[in-house]
């Protein structure tokens, strides 16, 4: 199976062809990144960025390396996987991964460019709403993160953050102007019944978000726009919810799962399940 298709989880891009990186883009750029070799750069902080433009022969091994950091049902988005595999194939100037040491990849990341007017009002709806307009919409003046995936022996380690800082210098080479995220919550998991809008509220007694994940965002300078109940939907027979969960659904009705943000419906009637996957808007700037 080729590796574009491959491609899943949660993430996403831009309308028609990638935008233009301008002489004085590059320019400006310099400034901050310096290229190491053909096909990578590296940020201030002497980090390592290889795009799947520049070295597209990482994007089988970085899967490989990451499959297994998402249960499995975020590999089935109804929106999501119209149009994942066109990512790596389509605006491979957006995907990266940060090249680790012995031919390793420390870590994974898509992005997509999209319209947004800096209100609130209009951002995407959740993950479906951002991929559907980065591919469909022209118009593009911010990036969308989609995914950040670290390996499991690699995490604990300020991977991730430097993930997000990568994320931010491509976005500077490119000329946009801010980072926004539909941010998954990493201890959503633990409470899937209290409501999103409450939990992206909660913080720690010294003043900090609660969430690790949310955390990480905020520490590199990320604000909290809204919280996203319905991001990333996800359908599919009972049969299917059963093998993705490990778990059996005797009846109708709303279940928590392993892994599960909030809960699945389950239409015994119907004979499918339906879920949706809350998130939390933030927002860099550039």
């Amino acid at each position: 199976m080729p590796a574009a298709r491959r491609e899943q989880v949660s993430a996403w891009l831009a309308a028609g062809p990638a935008p233009p990186v301008h002489v004085g883009l590059l320019v400006g750029a310099a400034r901050r990144a310096v290229v190491t070799e053909v096909g990578s750069f590296r940020d201030d902080d002497g980090v390592e960025i290889a795009t799947v433009a520049e070295r597209p022969e990482l994007t089988e091994l970085a899967w490989e390396r990451t499959r297994d950091t998402f249960p499995e049902y975020n590999n089935h988005g109804d929106v999501l996987n119209r149009y994942w595999g066109r990512l790596t194939e389509e605006r491979p100037d957006f995907q990266f991964h940060l090249p680790g040491g012995d031919g390793h990849v420390s870590a994974r990341a898509r992005a997509i460019p999209v319209r947004w007017d800096g209100s609130v009002n209009d951002l995407p709806v959740g993950i479906d709403g951002a991929i559907a307009r980065g591919f469909d919409e022209g118009g593009a003046n911010v990036l969308c993160a989609l995914v950040i995936m670290v390996p499991r022996d690699t995490q604990g380690r300020g991977v991730s953050a430097a993930a997000v800082k990568a994320m931010g210098e491509i976005a500077r080479r490119h000329g946009l102007g801010s980072l926004i995220a539909p941010v998954r919550p990493s201890w959503k998991d633990r409470y899937p019944l209290v409501p999103i809008e409450r939990y992206a509220k909660w913080r720690r007694p010294d003043g900090v978000l609660f969430d690790p994940w949310m955390r990480v965002h905020e520490r590199l300078g990320a604000v909290v726009l809204k919280p996203e109940p319905r991001s990333l939907r996800i359908t599919g027979s009972i049969a299917e919810w059963e093998q993705w969960t490990g778990m059996t659904f005797p009846e109708s009705g709303d279940y928590w799962f392993p892994g599960g943000l909030a809960t699945v419906a389950i239409d015994r009637d119907a004979g499918s399940g339906t879920y949706w996957e809350p998130n939390v808007w933030m927002k860099h700037t550039i």
